[in-house]
């Protein structure tokens, strides 16, 4: 098994994060994966952005939760990042998966509700995803253990994911009590033993955020299941090179 490179919101290091450009251009430089973040406007509809206010990467202000598609489609979310963008939008899920739905990608879906519980955001996107096939294609990843159990409650067609940053405890059994299928951990928790008790569990771990050539190399010699970065060439080239070398040993 070779540790799967996923684009980080994208190729977020060169196009704005979260947004078709990003996507594309990801998968232009042959992104096995792509990882996204999933919110809701107010009136529901499912957009991809990371945080929950949108003067970060948009020329607008406020909660996402207090805007309506609209008024989020309306925003300027690639002028932060570069001129050449200008008038990019905030994608919905619906076109995201619409693009993606005919590509030889995994996507990483992570629901933001950690700080902000949207109601039913795990129905509508467990939904969205089934009505675009991709069930088989997809992984479902969230901070809030809640979520993970309610992800599971409404089924078992899409892989649900702990993310988490902490060292407290064993996170593989955590993620397993939980019933979670997978986990996501920041860089700093892995280690040896964390891939020994996933092993044990059969429980694939996924890495980030990976941007530096030694701890992608350090990933894939512990033999992660994926990294997350926001530099899929440079992680594709180094890959690359280690399973060559690796191979050339044996």
């Amino acid at each position: 098994m070779k540790t799967a490179i996923f684009a980080h919101r994208g190729a977020s290091g060169y196009a704005p994060e979260n947004t078709m450009p990003a996507f594309q251009l990801a998968y232009e430089l042959g992104a096995e994966g792509i990882e996204t973040d999933v919110q809701l406007t107010k009136d529901g509809i499912p957009v991809l952005v990371h945080d929950e206010q949108v003067k970060r990467t948009t020329d607008g202000r406020g909660f996402i939760k207090n805007l309506t598609f609209e008024e989020v489609r309306r925003l300027d979310a690639g002028s932060w990042f570069s001129r050449k963008f200008t008038g990019t939008v905030i994608p919905s899920l619906e076109e995201f998966l619409e693009w993606a739905v005919d590509k030889p990608l995994y996507l990483n879906i992570e629901l933001k509700n950690n700080k902000i519980d949207y109601s039913n955001l795990e129905a509508i996107v467990y939904d969205t995803v089934l009505r675009f096939g991709l069930q088989k294609h997809c992984t479902l990843s969230t901070f809030n253990e809640e979520s993970v159990k309610k992800i599971k409650r409404i089924g078992n067609s899409i892989s649900a994911a702990l993310l988490t940053s902490r060292a407290e405890g064993n996170p593989v059994t955590k993620a397993a009590k939980l019933g979670a299928d997978a986990l996501h951990i920041k860089y700093r928790l892995l280690g040896s033993n964390v891939m020994m008790h996933a092993d044990k569990q059969q429980m694939p771990v996924r890495v980030y955020t990976v941007n530096k050539k030694v701890h992608m190399l350090q990933c894939m010699k512990l033999k992660a299941d994926g990294i997350f970065t926001d530099l899929p060439d440079k992680a594709l080239e180094y890959k690359n090179t280690y399973y060559e070398e690796k191979d050339g040993c044996n």
